[in-house]
């Protein structure tokens, strides 16, 4: 696999418009910082690591507004890719619909989200964004 974060979100996209409840997907230290931040956001229900086998697991319990059934995912994309990373600096750090999104950044102090990137100002790589 030459991209395990864009299969990570392609997973959540596909269960999200199957309407699953759960999905797994195999884990990396990246990917449960991306989930762990996911889910401080309100994005995803719950998560669980499971450590089956060489790497584990991550289960997660995505989230559906309880009358409508409408994911809290509307969109999750890919911004920068193994072919052309993206990155930007501290001064021009994006904003996702205004700011009612999030940006995950690939930091030198971790993964965190756009808005803790300019408290902090600090730039970095531009994994996804998620609304």
């Amino acid at each position: 696999m030459t991209d395990p974060i864009a299969d990570y979100l392609t997973r959540i996209r596909n269960a999200i418009m199957a309407k699953h409840r759960v999905v797994e997907i195999p884990a990396s230290n990246i990917k449960k910082d991306i989930t762990r931040i996911l889910h401080e956001k309100g994005y995803i229900l719950n998560y669980k690591f499971e450590n089956v086998g060489h790497q584990g697991n991550i289960k997660i319990a995505l989230k559906y507004h309880p009358e409508t059934k409408h994911p809290a995912i509307k969109s999750i994309e890919r911004i920068s890719r193994p072919g052309l990373r993206k990155y930007a600096g501290k001064d021009d750090l994006p904003r996702v619909l205004n700011g009612l999104g999030i940006a995950i950044l690939s930091t030198s102090y971790g993964v965190m989200t756009d808005k803790e990137a300019r408290q902090k100002n600090i730039g970095g790589e531009v994994l996804c964004y998620v609304y």
